[in-house]
C-alpha cells in the first residue's frame, strides 16, 4: 500500500513539475512600458528587446504623455478636456502601469495585427486581462469612454494637481506644456512644477501673457518652430577590426537590468558567440539576467570561463554582491584579496573581457544596471585581434596567478598594433606608467584637446593640460558632479588657469575615462585620471590613433557639451539634487550618503 502512495505522490509531483513547466515557458517578461498600452515584451528570452518584440495591448486605448493630434481631438471634444488635462493623465497613466507591468510576468496572444510600430496582442498578467486591468483603472478608454468614470474623475482631480511643465536643461528654462520653444527643445522633459531645479526661470514668451498671445497668435508661422535642435550623434564607430560604443545619460534617467542598450547586446552576443574560451576581468558583477543566462549556456555548450574580480580587505565592504554568480560558472577564478591590507584595498578596476583568444571587449563601464542600462555614460571598445588578445590574456593570467597591482610584471614589451585604419597602444596599470604616454600626447596637442572624465586628479595631467591651455589649445573638459567633491581634485585649479570646465548634471555618472586629440587620438579604457589609476589599481588603457573614431567622439563630447548648460562651466551641480535631472526620482543614491530621493533634504521643493 505504501508503495503505490509513494508511487501516486512521485505521479502528482511530475505533473505539478511539468505543468509548472509548461505555464513558465508560456510566460514572457515586460521588458519596458513605452505607453501605457505600448510595451516590449520579451518574446525569445533573451533578455533584450528586438524590434519585432513591441506589443500595443489589443482592444483599448489609453493617456499617454505623447498624445498624437487625432487622440486629443477626439477626447477634448467628448470628455471636455484640455491638452494639459490628455498630458497630465498620461503622466499619471504611464507610472501606474509601471507599477503594474513592468518586470511581471505575462502571457501573449498575437491578434494578426500589425503596425509599423507594433504588433497588437492580448496580454494577461496573472490571469487577468491587461487591457480590463487598464480599463478599471481610470486611464483606459473604452468605444471613446472611460472604462471606469468614477475612477477617471479620481484621476483627473489628480491630475490638475500636478502642474506639469516642459523643463528644457540646456537653456535653464521652463515652459508650459503647450509652447512651441519648450516643445522644440532636444531634452524636454516633463515634471511636476514643484520638482523644478533650483534657479532655472520661467520662458518669457509662454509665461508672459502679452507676450504668449502675440507669438501664439501666428503658431500656423513654422518659422516659430525652426529652433536649431541638438542632435544627438550616431552612438558607435566602427573601422576596421575596431568597434566603439558610448552610451548617453541624457535618455535614461533610471538604471535597469534588462540590457536594452547596445553595449549590453553586444556583450550578450560575443558570449553567445563564444566557442571555447571566455576571460572576464571586472572590478565586480551587480546582475543582469541577460548576460547570466548568456553565461550559463556559454559553460553548458563547453566553453571555459575564467574570472578576475576585486575584493576588499574588509569582505563586508565589498560592493558588488554579485559575483558569486560568475564564481559558480567559472573553472577558474580569484580575486586580488590578499593578507596585505595595503594591497587588498588597492582596486582591481579593469573592465574586460577576451572571448576565445581573439576579441577583446573593453572600456570604463561597470558589468551593473547603471553601466549596462545606458544610465552612464561610458564607452566600450570591441576589438578582434589575436595578437592585442593575447596580450590581454597575458595581463589575465598573472592576475589569475595571484599578482595583482605593484606584484605584477609589465607584459607590454612589444604594446603596438597595427589594425588596418588604426594604430592602437595597450597599457596596464600600475606597470606600464600610462599617465606618461597620456602627457606625451598632451604636449603634442595643436588643435583641441577634448575630456569627458569621471574625474582628474592627477598633478601631471593636471599641469599638462594647462600648459596646452597657454599655447592656444582648445581645452573643454566635463567631469562627474560628484568628483567635485574628490579629494585632491583639480577642477579648481584647472578653472582658474582659463580652462574650460564643466560638471555634468544628470542622475548618472559620467563614468568615461576618455581623452581626444586632434581629430587624431582617442585615449579611453578603465584608469581614471588619478595617481591611484596610474600608480595603484589594476587598469587598462587603450590608444587609438585613428581619425574617423576619434572625430565621433569629438562630436559626442560637443553634444554633452551644448546640452549641459554654461552656468556649471563655474557652479557646480550637485549630484542628487532638483538640478541633477532625473536624481531625484532615480532609485539610486547618487552622492552615497545613504538617502535616495525624497530622503535627500535637496530634492524636496521649498
Amino acid at each position: 500500500m505504501k508503495k503505490h502512495l509513494t508511487a501516486l505522490l512521485l505521479i502528482i509531483l511530475f505533473i505539478i513539475f511539468s505543468l509548472f513547466i509548461i505555464i513558465n515557458g508560456r510566460t514572457k517578461t515586460v521588458l519596458n512600458v513605452i505607453a501605457p498600452d505600448k510595451i516590449s515584451v520579451d518574446m525569445n528570452n533573451d533578455k533584450s528587446t528586438d524590434s519585432n518584440e513591441v506589443l500595443c495591448v489589443d482592444g483599448i486605448e489609453t493617456f499617454s504623455l505623447e498624445p498624437d493630434d487625432k487622440f486629443y481631438e477626439k477626447y477634448s471634444k467628448s470628455l471636455n478636456l484640455s491638452r494639459n488635462d490628455i498630458i497630465a493623465l498620461g503622466y499619471l497613466a504611464q507610472d501606474y502601469a509601471q507599477k503594474t507591468i513592468l518586470n511581471s510576468k505575462v502571457r501573449v496572444k498575437l491578434t494578426g495585427k500589425i503596425t509599423t510600430e507594433c504588433k497588437y496582442a492580448k496580454i494577461k498578467i496573472n490571469g487577468t486581462n491587461y487591457a480590463k486591468i487598464l480599463e478599471n483603472s481610470g486611464f483606459g478608454l473604452i468605444n471613446g469612454n472611460p472604462g471606469d468614470l468614477a475612477k477617471f474623475k479620481h484621476n483627473l482631480l489628480e491630475a490638475k494637481k500636478l502642474h506639469l511643465v516642459v523643463l528644457n536643461h540646456h537653456s535653464g528654462k521652463f515652459h508650459t506644456l503647450d509652447c512651441p520653444y519648450g516643445n522644440a527643445a532636444h531634452d524636454k522633459v516633463i515634471i511636476p512644477k514643484n520638482q523644478l531645479p533650483e534657479k532655472v526661470v520661467p520662458c518669457k514668451f509662454c509665461h508672459n501673457t502679452q507676450t504668449a498671445k502675440k507669438v501664439f497668435k501666428y503658431k500656423k508661422d513654422k518659422t516659430i518652430f525652426n529652433i536649431p535642435k541638438i542632435i544627438q550623434p550616431p552612438l558607435q564607430v566602427t573601422d576596421g577590426n575596431i568597434k566603439v560604443y558610448y552610451t548617453d545619460f541624457t535618455k535614461n534617467l533610471k538604471p535597469s537590468n534588462t540590457c536594452n542598450s547596445e553595449v549590453c547586446r553586444q556583450l550578450v552576443s560575443l558570449i553567445n558567440n563564444s566557442h571555447s574560451s571566455i576571460d572576464i576581468a571586472i572590478y565586480g558583477y551587480s546582475e543582469i539576467p541577460a548576460i547570466t543566462q548568456a553565461l550559463k549556456n556559454a559553460k553548458a555548450r563547453g566553453v571555459t570561463i575564467r574570472f578576475v574580480y576585486d575584493g576588499n580587505f574588509d569582505s563586508s565592504r565589498d560592493y558588488y554582491k554579485d559575483n558569486k554568480i560568475i564564481i559558480e560558472l567559472a573553472d577558474f577564478y580569484r580575486s586580488d584579496k590578499t593578507e596585505s591590507k595595503t594591497q587588498s584595498n588597492m582596486l582591481m578596476h579593469n573592465k574586460f573581457v577576451i572571448f576565445d583568444k581573439q576579441t577583446v571587449y573593453t572600456g570604463s563601464m561597470n558589468f551593473s544596471p547603471t553601466g549596462t542600462s545606458a544610465y552612464d555614460v561610458n564607452n566600450v571598445v570591441i576589438i578582434k585581434s589575436k595578437e592585442i588578445a593575447k596580450l590581454y590574456t597575458k595581463e589575465f593570467e598573472q592576475m589569475l596567478g595571484g599578482k595583482f597591482h605593484t606584484k605584477k610584471e609589465s607584459v607590454t614589451q612589444n604594446n603596438r598594433f597595427l589594425l588596418e585604419n588604426s594604430e592602437v597602444e595597450v597599457y596596464f596599470s600600475p606597470k606600464d606608467k600610462s599617465a606618461t604616454r597620456i602627457v606625451q600626447l598632451i604636449k603634442e596637442a595643436k588643435t583641441y584637446i577634448y575630456i569627458p572624465a569621471f574625474l582628474i586628479t592627477h598633478t601631471n595631467i593636471a599641469n599638462e593640460l594647462i600648459n596646452a591651455k597657454t599655447r592656444g589649445v582648445d581645452v573643454r573638459i566635463i567631469i562627474d558632479a560628484n568628483s567635485t567633491g574628490t579629494r585632491n581634485s583639480k577642477h579648481g585649479l584647472l578653472r582658474r588657469s582659463g580652462i574650460l570646465l564643466k560638471t555634468e548634471n544628470y542622475a548618472g555618472k559620467l563614468h568615461a575615462k576618455t581623452i581626444i586629440i586632434d581629430d587624431k587620438y582617442l585615449i579611453t579604457g578603465s584608469m581614471n585620471f588619478s595617481n591611484s589609476g596610474e600608480n595603484k589599481n589594476d587598469e587598462n588603457l587603450l590608444v587609438i590613433k585613428n581619425s574617423k573614431i576619434a572625430k565621433a567622439h569629438k562630436n559626442f563630447f560637443l553634444y554633452l557639451w551644448t546640452i549641459i548648460p554654461n552656468k556649471y562651466l563655474k557652479y557646480n551641480a550637485r549630484s542628487e539634487s532638483l538640478e541633477s535631472i532625473g536624481s531625484c526620482t532615480d532609485g539610486v543614491d547618487n552622492n552615497f550618503n545613504g538617502k535616495i530621493d525624497n530622503e535627500e533634504e535637496l530634492c524636496r521643493a521649498k
